[in-house]
């Protein structure tokens, strides 16, 4: 992940209260735009333009909810389990490290949105 970064936007991202509160939030469990923003406090607009700014930078995951009635929903997760910024040689780089998920994990989560 981190070869592709752009990494001013991820700084930007980092720097806005409403994405790390996002990102806080979606590190714990996955949720919807609703719920995120039940949880950050933040009206639905302003969480759904920085979901949108996570998702184009790698840092957050839509996936999808089925409910038995046939409709479906999309809950987020955070992509990135840590950043990095270093400074060496009058330049500076930014590691993203992605989030690991065991195939176990990623089948009981595949299988828990069908339900």
């Amino acid at each position: 992940m981190s070869e592709d970064v752009d990494r001013a936007e991820v700084l930007r991202l980092l720097d806005d209260e409403y994405a790390r509160a996002i990102l806080t939030a979606a590190s714990r469990d996955q949720m919807s735009a609703k719920q995120l923003a039940d949880a950050i406090d933040a009206s639905p607009p302003t969480v759904y333009r920085r979901v949108e700014d996570l998702q184009s930078a790698g840092l957050l995951v839509e996936e999808l909810r089925y409910e038995a009635s046939g409709h479906h929903y999309g809950v987020y997760r955070t992509a990135v389990d840590r950043v990095t910024v270093t400074f060496a040689d009058g330049e500076y780089a930014v590691r993203v490290d992605g989030a690991e998920e065991s195939t176990a994990d990623r089948f009981t989560r595949l299988y828990e949105g069908l339900r």
